[in-house]
């Protein structure tokens, strides 16, 4: 299955309140100096900052870490404490007098469900969350999937069952891959990976090979009406070195990955939003032209799925909760294998 921390240099942390009202976190992911990232929102409720720093036409041509947060648009505050973490690491955009982190952030909304409205992540949980970022071999993996960070309150299925935070990873294998006739091959890089993570809030339900969905119409005949509190983030990182304009593109191709685990997905009550980080690590060929197309093509195509495997790794992390405001069971879903 693999995680995000499966690409050299990510880092991920987790922080949370559970009890007394609370039930809710914040997932921090942070990028090594120099990466390049972009983003694609395709849900009709999305809460968010700084997307528009992640635009390949505007000046930060990097990007130092990505926020996810409970709390709705509260919870966008927390991003200032990641901020304030990775300046004191000396990691950000390069300004008179010190630093400015580009730290794009989204949420997914939980209020509430603690039992306390006001229970929401705050720029102190953003520190928190980012100080607890750990690399590949440092921490527990099992300990950064399941009812942790972002997806501590997180819920899916029209609020049926426990939602949570999943992690996955897809390696391309190196070697020759085969051009247009009578062009040469195209060797490809030994090393090149892609990993995501998830955190899934979704309004749909998930979708595993086999096995349909258990019943539930995506209409609201016979089953309980969509709200607004829904939304599925992820966060898709390569070692491919690549552009901001083509992290933009990885991040829409990795949306499909989203579509293919939940059914249904980007509806108007979701905020389905997918960053992109390229660490720039691993070149690949660019000339001629067939083999950039070549190398952003397989790029692309691994991080549909892995943010696939990890919406479905999320699902399957996720343990029962029971709060004040109510009680949420795991998902019925398929072991891994």
């Amino acid at each position: 299955m693999g995680s995000l921390l499966d690409v050299p240099g990510m880092r991920v942390g987790h922080a949370q309140r559970v009890g007394d009202g609370w039930l809710t976190g914040v997932t921090a992911v942070l990028a090594p100096p120099g990466s390049a990232g972009g983003v694609d929102v395709r849900g009709g409720g999305p809460g968010t900052s700084e997307t528009d720093a992640l635009d390949p036409s505007t000046l930060a041509q990097n990007v130092d870490g990505v926020a996810l947060c409970g709390g709705s648009a509260y919870g966008l505050a927390a991003a200032a404490g990641v901020q304030q973490f990775l300046e004191s690491e000396g990691q950000g955009f390069a300004v008179l007098g010190g630093v400015v982190p580009i730290v794009p952030a989204a949420v997914i909304f939980d209020l509430g469900r603690g039992g306390d409205f006001t229970k929401r992540p705050d720029t102190a949980m953003g520190f928190e969350a980012a100080a607890a970022a750990v690399r590949a071999g440092e921490a527990d993996d099992g300990a950064l999937r399941g009812c942790v960070g972002a997806g501590t309150g997180a819920v899916f299925s029209r609020g049926r069952y426990k939602g949570g935070v999943g992690m996955a990873s897809v390696a391309i294998p190196a070697g020759p891959m085969q051009g247009p006739p009578g062009a040469p091959e195209v060797v490809l890089p030994e090393g090149l990976v892609v990993g995501a993570l998830a955190v899934v809030n979704a309004a749909g339900t998930p979708v595993f090979p086999g096995e349909p969905p258990t019943g539930l119409s995506p209409t609201v005949v016979g089953g309980a009406a969509p709200s607004s509190a829904n939304t599925t983030l992820a966060v898709v990182a390569t070692n491919a070195a690549l552009m901001p304009a083509e992290c933009k593109r990885m991040a829409t191709a990795a949306q499909a990955g989203l579509a293919r685990a939940l059914d249904p997905s980007h509806t108007l009550v979701d905020g389905d939003t997918v960053f992109a980080l390229s660490t720039r690590a691993v070149e690949f060929e660019r000339e001629p032209d067939f083999a950039r197309q070549l190398g952003l093509f397989v790029v692309q195509t691994a991080s549909a799925e892995a943010v696939r495997l990890a919406i479905l790794d999320a699902v399957r992390s996720a343990k029962a909760v029971t709060t004040p405001a109510g009680t949420w069971e795991p998902y019925p879903a398929p072991p891994a294998g």
